[in-house]
């Protein structure tokens, strides 16, 4: 097959599993079976690897693209994206009614017609297609600026990367979320993995758009309702139901149970028909969304500085039910907390069997009086793990048993603390096996020192049979050592062996978070890493007397978190822990680029056509240490274009937008790759 002949072939096939991708997700009206789907995806694929001059930025194959390097850029909003005011009954909603009819000055209210939609939990974003083509994905932010998530975003699969004829320019906003079974299954896969599964769908969906690999994001089944066409071609639709409809003849996925309803007393039924269903649906709704359909009485309506008078969010309360509680179990996490944890006789909430429920700590448990044996309510709201509300004092039984505080720790028997200013219980044990297991789950886990195959199991054995007293015995462990294992045969402790060694190369932001420093998360461990650039480097600013203000003054840090820092470094098991690491070969730097220097360090470069050093992948990882971040089309916003042989209609573009162009050797030579 030739050029010619691929190009037209690439071009069949690109259509066409847009077409049957429309089908599937917008109309739900499949055609071809996922085998068949699945054939054209990887036809497709095929021939973009023998021709990758035929590459395109909306082509289907185009999902999941390079890492994010650094933080992700900050964007203004077309327009601000405000919050919806939350109403819990009807008569709020009655009391909103007549504030909107007020400020739209609206004559017959009986006649206003509502938009009505499910409020997905999830989190919001502004998505932006220009020339047909998927352009930009905005977080929401504080609702005027947002984070630039377009990688993460472009991996879910029911997103269009271009749109249908003849739309050509588009802003939409919707809800990105987790369907209730893809979300249990990312948390059974975190505590195999000995991580710390996701509190609600919400909170997992947040976190994964944050995501600076689009690989790790394309692993999650994150799903994307749209709920409001801001522009349209220039245009704004002149009613909410209208923008809706042609959101879905752009290709979109809009939810299916909206509805537009004449009146408040058909939106209360709407209300209540769904506050019964709800729970059959296959993702988590946690009220109704009630806006005015027309825009001319929107723009009468006007807005606050929150919130549109025009739009309102009611609520739905929190499921509740009664049962028994028969125990009490004290969890220890990696930090020493003590948490109660109430075990019960199964009962349903909200769709699932729940037989545990978080007690949150000691103090709450006196306040409530809640005693073993009593009926107690328990609620499920956005929480994963159901909370005891109170006890049932009516049905209380004689003998029911008062909940003492320990005062030791249940996993090592040293005595617990209470520090100033906490209601937590602590255990301070450094060598405490339950604090260490929790000490290396989170040692081990993605986005930390990310050990393949150091799951809960070979943990747990690591800690009983006293192979391991910290994270850095880690790197002391033998092939012997781990034979001996239940379930752990040669090969299987050849592969765990080359992940630890592996994982020394692991650069220091990584490091700093898997150490598990109180109130030190991701984002804080690349703050620090960047600023200080080694170690060594933050353990001068640690010894100095103004350490703590010097870190509470970087962005995101702040006093309890420089407060944490200082304590950890300062201390004498946090400075023997460092020690034994760079014994151990750890690195403790953070890669040039990473640190804001390197040749190309915060320039947008975009590569086309094949080169002679390099693969496309060898190349693209030399961009990046180089400190460039690699797009995959050329705008506006791209500083430099590295064309190759055979370059493709990348290298059009980028004449047309003035963009510098270079070859091959020059590339090489800002690269440091001459020779």
């Amino acid at each position: 097959m030739n050029l010619r002949e691929a190009r037209r072939r690439a071009q069949e096939l690109r259509d066409e599993i847009w077409r049957h991708r429309y089908l599937y997700y917008v109309l739900a009206q499949p055609e071809i079976s996922d085998e068949e789907y699945d054939r054209l995806e990887r036809e497709l694929a095929e021939l973009e690897r023998r021709f990758p001059e035929l590459v395109t930025p909306d082509s289907p194959t185009q999902r999941v693209g390079h890492p994010v390097s650094g933080e992700l850029p900050q964007v203004e909003h077309t327009r601000p994206m405000l919050s919806l005011e939350n109403v819990y009954s009807v008569d709020e909603l009655r009391e909103w009614e007549a504030r909107l009819v007020r400020a739209a000055q609206i004559d017959e209210p009986e006649a206003i017609e509502y938009s009505c939609e499910l409020k997905i939990d999830g989190v919001s974003v502004a998505v932006i297609w220009e020339d047909g083509v998927l352009a930009r994905a905005v977080s929401r932010g504080d609702g005027r600026v947002g984070e630039d998530v377009t990688a993460a975003v472009r991996t879910i699969r029911s997103l269009p990367l271009r749109l249908r004829p003849p739309y050509r320019n588009l802003e939409a906003r919707g809800e990105i979320f987790f369907p209730r079974d893809g979300f249990e299954r990312l948390n059974r896969e975190r505590e195999e993995q000995g991580l710390a599964p996701f509190a609600n769908p919400r909170n997992a969906a947040a976190g994964t758009i944050r995501l600076l690999d689009p690989a790790e994001v394309a692993r999650r089944p994150l799903d994307l309702h749209f709920w409001q066409a801001i522009e349209l071609d220039g245009r704004e639709p002149a009613r909410q139901s209208e923008g809706l409809a042609e959101l879905r003849r752009a290709g979109l996925r809009t939810n299916e149970h909206s509805r537009l309803l004449r009146g408040l007393p058909r939106v209360l039924e709407y209300i209540e028909t769904w506050q019964e269903r709800r729970d059959s649906l296959p993702y988590e709704v946690d009220g109704i969304v009630i806006k005015v359909d027309r825009r001319e009485l929107q723009q009468r309506a006007g807005a606050t500085s929150k919130a549109p008078r025009w739009a309102v969010a009611w609520k739905y309360p929190a499921e509740r039910a009664t049962t028994k509680l028969l125990d009490v179990k004290v969890q220890v996490g990696r930090t020493g907390v003590l948490t109660p944890v109430a075990v019960l006789e199964p009962v349903r909430i909200a769709g699932t069997t729940v037989t545990r429920a978080t007690l949150h700590n000691f103090d709450e448990i006196e306040r409530k009086d809640i005693r073993i044996g009593d009926t107690v309510h328990v609620e499920k709201g956005g929480e994963i793990i159901p909370k005891v509300v109170g006890p049932v004092l009516s049905k209380r039984p004689r003998g029911a048993r008062r909940i003492r505080p320990p005062r030791t720790c249940p996993a090592c028997g040293e005595p617990v603390i209470r520090e100033e200013g906490e209601v937590a219980l602590r255990c301070i044990n450094p060598a405490c096996p339950a604090r260490l297991r929790e000490a290396l789950r989170h040692f081990a886990r993605r986005g930390a020192m990310d050990i393949e195959g150091l799951g809960p199991a070979l943990i747990d054995q690591l800690v009983d049979r006293g192979l391991v007293r910290d994270v850095a015995d880690l790197y002391r462990l033998r092939e012997d050592d781990l034979v001996e294992l239940e379930r752990m045969g040669r090969r299987s402790a050849e592969r765990v062996l080359a992940e630890i060694r592996r994982s020394r190369e692991q650069p220091l932001h990584r490091l700093l978070f898997a150490l598990g420093i109180r109130h030190v998360g991701e984002r804080a461990a690349r703050v620090l890493a960047r600023e200080f650039g080694t170690l060594d480097r933050l353990l001068e600013t640690v010894a100095r007397d103004d350490a703590e203000e010097r870190l509470a003054a970087l962005p995101d840090i702040g006093p309890e978190t420089a407060r944490s820092v200082v304590q950890f470094l300062r201390s004498r098991a946090g400075r023997e822990l460092v020690e034994r690491l760079r014994d151990a070969g750890v690195r403790l730097d953070e890669p040039a680029a990473a640190g804001g220097e390197g040749p190309l360090a915060g320039r947008t470069v975009v590569v086309t056509g094949r080169f002679e050093r390099w693969t496309r992948d060898e190349l693209k990882e030399a961009l990046a240490r180089a400190g460039a971040r690699v797009a995959s089309s050329v705008s506006r916003r791209t500083d430099l274009v590295a064309a190759g042989q055979d370059p493709g209609s990348k290298l059009d573009r980028a004449r047309e937008l003035g963009v510098r162009i270079i070859g091959e050797a020059e590339l090489a030579e800002l690269l440091g790759e001459t020779a």
